[in-house]
């Protein structure tokens, strides 16, 4: 058997959530270590302006994640580039297996790894997403003030989305395969009285068009489920709001989800329900789903693990069963 490597704070996951949680491991003296995973920093990565951020007027997505990096690597976290590929939460201390290195140990588990939009599958919609492709109304609205856009979608978040998009587009169409909604009835209620927005009924996008040097978004083209004509709808902006999928497969059948697969944490914290782990960003938020949210718990982890550490020694915590001992804020719900 491998040997294992210990550590005291374990975060998975380098998106705004890890980071921040792992600065203040780092400033509380943790000495955390940090599993990068796949894409290190997360949906930012694959976003270009970012206006949302306090202190930053305007910043690239991949840039802000980068100084988040940084600012970590400059504290002394240990970053790891790796994938986790198996966690085991029974016995404390916690064991996390990944796909190239040995076997790490941990006292406290931070668990950031986010979530990812559903997107459509077509390349072209690939092409475009740094040209007026997204899947964050509230993160990219701002830059279709006066023009036109579209949202693909049924469901309550992409009535939502388009309803916030009427604050800056003249016009918004949106897109679904259905002749019928799948949004709550007030939600629908506030749709079909928006005078800005155009509902296409049956339809799907079959391509996303765009043109120039880099390519920017001039339209979709629409095709339809009851066998009428293609179409073509000029847009600005494509909007994709069919769902986001929470990265929890490693931790189903051992921490508490929701039917989606969201971590469930304790109110007003992010203790999960083994205790010792701890949830921050996306991969427990399935309404905000912002950089800054992110952070913010990720802040609340780190903090709620060096209080829970304080009581819980890496000796007295060999062998034991996960959960024994003084516990977390309680979340009384079974694991699913």
């Amino acid at each position: 058997m491998a040997a294992t490597v210990a550590t005291r704070m374990l975060i998975i996951g380098a998106g705004p959530a890890g980071y921040t949680a792992a600065v203040y491991g780092a400033r509380a003296a943790l000495a955390p270590t940090l599993i990068q995973g796949l894409q290190p920093g997360g949906q930012l990565t694959i976003t270009t302006e970012v206006e949302n951020w306090p202190g930053d007027s305007s910043v690239l997505g991949p840039d802000l994640m980068a100084r988040m990096e940084a600012q970590a690597r400059h504290l002394g976290v240990e970053l790891i580039d790796d994938l986790a590929t198996r966690v085991d939460l029974s016995q404390r201390p916690f064991r996390v297996e990944r796909d190239s290195g040995p076997p790490m140990t941990a006292d406290a588990l931070i668990i950031a790894t986010g979530a990812q939009a559903r997107w459509l599958g077509l390349e072209s919609e690939t092409r475009l997403r740094a040209g007026g492709v997204s899947a964050c109304a509230t993160c990219d609205g701002f830059f279709y003030r006066g023009r036109t856009v579209a949202v693909v979608g049924g469901g309550n978040s992409a009535v939502e989305e388009a309803l916030f998009l009427t604050n800056f587009a003249t016009r918004v169409h949106l897109i679904h395969r259905r002749d019928t909604l799948r949004a709550d009835a007030t939600n629908q209620a506030r749709l079909f009285a928006n005078p800005k927005i155009n509902v296409h009924w049956n339809r799907t996008v079959a391509e996303v068009l765009g043109e120039g040097a880099p390519p920017a978004v001039t339209g979709v083209r629409l095709a339809s489920t009851v066998g009428e004509a293609e179409m073509v709808l000029p847009v600005d902006g494509l909007f994709v709001a069919i769902g986001h999928d929470p990265a929890t497969a490693l931790f189903r059948g051992q921490l508490a989800m929701d039917a989606d697969g969201y971590l469930r944490t304790a109110p007003d914290s992010t203790a999960t329900s083994v205790a010792g782990v701890f949830a921050a960003g996306d991969v427990k938020d399935r309404q905000f789903r912002q950089a800054v949210t992110a952070a913010g718990m990720g802040c609340m982890a780190a903090l709620e693990a060096e209080r829970w550490l304080a009581g819980h020694g890496a000796a007295a915590g060999e062998g034991q069963a996960a959960g024994e001992g003084e516990a977390q804020p309680a979340l009384a719900v079974a694991a699913q």
